[in-house]
């Protein structure tokens, strides 16, 4: 499995690495946990702080503010797919089955990583289902751009648009393609649980098939398509 340092965060995210210390773990952890059940706009420093039995200003020690911690656990969850990809594709020659493996790593990112104990990645996908959009529409994404934060986002795009490309090398759209992949992705798990007459789909018990396989319709339809013409 991935160790740490296979998975850099832009170092402009926090004030202290909270990677090298056990009460940095320990905000990670609890943050995922605390977010994905009160939601974003509720979560704060204070309420965070008496989940680890902890001080706030400990926590302001190691991230600015909530947007940055949000940012972060963002970034990590970019990583980690980065990584699944990389782990489950490295043996496939393929384009069209390994673009297919890219999506079902897209769709459900939730094999748990026993070399990072603090980190929950079933729980940080629900993060990323229901608040990842509000990392980054924002205000103050050019800005934040500039300094970096998004080079791991942009990282894992291009290399699913390469492997559009080995499909098709003419394909006009390989990183709009694959930028929607990740973003349906996510619309259309929440869509089906909170606004389920914008899909055609379910996710009964967290079951994201459908999803995956709307994807792979699209992959047809679009990629595979223009390839034969």
């Amino acid at each position: 499995m991935v160790i740490l340092s296979e998975l850099p965060i832009p170092a402009g995210l926090y004030l202290k690495d909270p990677l090298q210390s056990k009460l940095g773990k320990k905000i990670i952890s609890h943050s995922i946990i605390l977010m994905n059940e009160i939601g974003f706009e509720a979560f704060t420093f204070k309420k965070l702080a008496k989940a680890m039995e902890s001080n706030e200003t400990s926590l302001y020690r190691y991230f600015e503010n909530k947007h940055l911690l949000l940012l972060f656990l963002v970034v990590w969850y970019w990583n980690w797919v980065s990584y699944l990809i990389d782990y489950n594709t490295k043996n496939i020659e393929d384009p069209n089955r390994k673009l297919d493996l890219i999506i079902d790593n897209i769709v459900d990112a939730t094999k748990e990583n026993p070399s990072v104990e603090f980190v929950n990645e079933r729980v940080l996908h629900r993060i990323m289902i229901t608040e990842s959009s509000k990392a980054y529409h924002t205000k103050s994404i050019d800005q934040e751009n500039n300094h970096g934060f998004y080079q791991n986002y942009t990282n894992l795009i291009q290399k699913i648009a390469d492997v559009v490309l080995e499909i098709d090398k003419k394909f006009p759209y390989p990183h709009s393609f694959a930028s929607n992949l990740f973003e349906m992705a996510n619309n259309e798990i929440y869509f089906a649980e909170h606004l389920p007459r914008l899909t055609d789909i379910s996710v009964l018990n967290e079951d994201y098939c459908e999803v995956a396989k709307l994807l792979k319709f699209y992959k047809e339809r679009i990629i595979n398509k223009c390839d034969k013409q």
